[in-house]
């Protein structure tokens, strides 16, 4: 018999033991996901962290996850001393281009580049401070106008773009589907992810596949995501406009 769901409470309703909880059950969905679709890879999961105070954060590490995705800058830079060193952190938001060099020491890879301009200042950013940073190539696969990434019609051209950069490494592809049709898109991503690994050589090093938030990451396991990105599932609901 397949284990109920937790409650998924309000963030400010949800204990330490609910966030407990909460991952078992989460582990234990893309075990199963990853099961039913022959993979005996790793999947990550990724602490979404924004609005979610170190406390819950940190007992979320001692659970075992470590990998945590940031969105907003600034909150970003006001927790990071609370960080625990051992954690593996990626900015997952829209980026702009003068915020690059406030983040450019302190993440080891950025989720959402959807323009060569914008790969072009983490280049030079990351240049400045001597080292290269690994980046993912937003996709808005649905053609959606209120969203950022690129198209999947450009998707090959800009790769190519910002593959020439000195000091960034496209490490694979992220996307957002539009709500409720993951079933639409996450084939297509997935599809997308391979042609490009198998056909285009400077770009066969990708190994990362970035899609699946707290409502449809199981789907995106089937279809190949290998990092899901858990916020409300993890820690509750949270109120964005705050």
């Amino acid at each position: 018999m397949d284990k109920a769901a937790p409650d998924i409470k309000s963030a400010a309703d949800t204990a330490l033991q609910d966030i407990k909880a909460n991952y078992e059950f989460i582990k234990e969905q893309v075990d199963e996901a990853k099961y039913s679709a022959g993979r005996k890879d790793e999947v990550r999961i990724m602490a979404v962290t924004k609005t979610v105070d170190c406390e819950k954060i940190n007992y979320a590490e001692s659970l075992g996850i470590d990998l945590l995705g940031e969105n907003r800058v600034q909150e970003f830079l006001e927790k990071y001393e609370n960080y625990s060193e051992k954690s593996e952190i990626h900015f997952i938001g829209g980026l702009q281009n003068n915020k690059v060099k406030y983040i450019i020491d302190k993440v080891s890879m950025i989720h959402s580049v959807d323009s060569l301009k914008l790969a072009e200042e983490i280049s030079r950013r990351a240049l400045s401070k001597n080292l290269s940073m690994d980046i993912l190539l937003e996709v808005n696969i649905g053609g959606e106008l209120s969203k950022g990434g690129l198209a999947a019609e450009q998707l090959l051209e800009t790769a190519k773009m910002i593959s020439e950069l000195e000091s960034v490494r496209i490490r694979g592809l992220m996307t957002i589907p539009p709500p409720f049709e993951g079933e639409k898109y996450f084939p297509r991503m997935q599809e997308l992810y391979e042609e490009l690994r198998a056909k285009e050589s400077f770009l066969n090093g990708m190994d990362t596949l970035s899609m699946g938030m707290s409502g449809d990451y199981a789907l995106a396991v089937k279809y190949g995501s290998n990092i899901v990105r858990i916020g409300s599932g993890l820690f509750g609901y949270r109120n964005y406009t705050k």
